[in-house]
């Protein structure tokens, strides 16, 4: 899918790009060109020295903001596909900064389907979140506003060969900023912080997270929010799984967070389809195709009407058990519990 095609990574140095890039070269041998586009030239140092040029003569290193649109333009010059990561995602930071969050999500994502348009792209994939739906802060809604922006750019695409979709999933296990990382941290204290006793949280790998992503460049016709199946877990069993020997201390849900979050909404469910190991989102309004093209490209079905996807009332859950095993898989080989 990728052998022989350029790839810009905007964001590329972050949790994502660097397992995109890990991946990209261990399925795609011949790739062309992977270009990793950010703005911290130390990050692009450590992964430079993680994959020297001798080695990896197909890597290419843009310093460069997605809010600078002439760059984002040069960057994407001979690229077939982009995958765009990059995004002010902190919560508390996006309320305390909200113009610079609303440059760097909204009009950061304008500049790159733009760039895209202008260089004759062929594959755009954006990266979203959980807090998209349904949101109640600011870093939600501007991811909210980048959904709709990519998904209506392909209603002016005219007669280019371009798709744009987006892929919408929770929290990523091991992330940085992320509970889990945080609680490792934390115990060597004695005592974790929980935010809410009932608060509950979808959870995906950066491996599952970047595969979705895979799954998207090869599978969307333009337009879809794609979002997984995964599991919910429990704050309470996150803590447990880490440190059963600390205590806890409740110290209150944090400005703009939501005791449970939500993926798709009741009036989502209106415009959505089940492809079996993951929904998609349509796009309310689409002059590229109709519903039943949709259905019959993904080979899909149409959700239950009145269906809503929330980490409180998922299916699916993880145990004190499979979190442990996870944390060993995905964040860190060396984690053990205290007998």
């Amino acid at each position: 899918m990728l052998n022989n095609k350029t790839v810009l990574i905007t964001g590329g140095t972050g949790s994502f790009g660097k397992k995109f890039i890990e991946t990209i070269l261990e399925r795609y041998p011949d790739v062309k060109k992977i270009i990793i586009y950010s703005r911290d030239e130390l990050k692009q140092s450590i992964i430079k020295q993680k994959y020297p040029s001798f080695d990896f003569p197909q890597l290419r290193f843009f310093i460069g903001d997605v809010r600078d649109k002439d760059r984002m333009t040069q960057a994407c010059e001979g690229v077939d596909v982009i995958i765009h990561a990059a995004a002010i995602k902190q919560v508390d930071t996006a309320e305390y900064n909200p113009t610079e969050c609303i440059r760097t999500n909204i009009d950061g994502a304008e500049n790159v389907i733009h760039a895209a348009l202008a260089c004759g792209v062929k594959d755009v994939v954006a990266l979203s979140t959980d807090k998209a739906c349904a949101p109640i802060n600011l870093y939600g809604a501007t991811k909210l506003a980048s959904d709709k922006l990519f998904a209506a750019a392909n209603n002016i695409r005219g007669s280019k060969d371009i798709r744009f979709s987006v892929v919408r999933y929770g929290n990523v296990m091991g992330s940085r900023g992320s509970v889990i990382p945080f609680f490792i941290e934390k115990k060597k204290e004695g005592v974790l912080p929980i935010t809410h006793e009932e608060m509950t949280r979808f959870n995906i790998s950066l491996q599952d997270g970047v595969n979705m992503v895979m799954y998207a460049i090869e599978n969307h016709i333009g337009g879809e929010i794609f979002v997984p199946k995964i599991p919910s877990y429990k704050i309470t069993d996150i803590a447990t799984a880490i440190a059963p020997e600390c205590t806890t201390r409740i110290v209150g849900i944090r400005p703009g967070e939501k005791l449970h979050e939500e993926m798709i909404t009741d009036t989502d469910s209106l415009n959505t389809i089940d492809l079996g190991k993951y929904y998609a989102i349509l796009p309310s309004v689409s002059f590229m195709h109709q519903e039943e093209d949709f259905i019959k490209h993904h080979k899909a079905v149409k959700v239950p009407f009145g269906f809503k996807y929330n980490s409180g009332t998922n299916t699916e859950w993880e145990t004190v058990e499979s979190l442990r095993n996870l944390i060993v898989e995905h964040v860190d080989a060396s984690f053990s519990v205290k007998d």
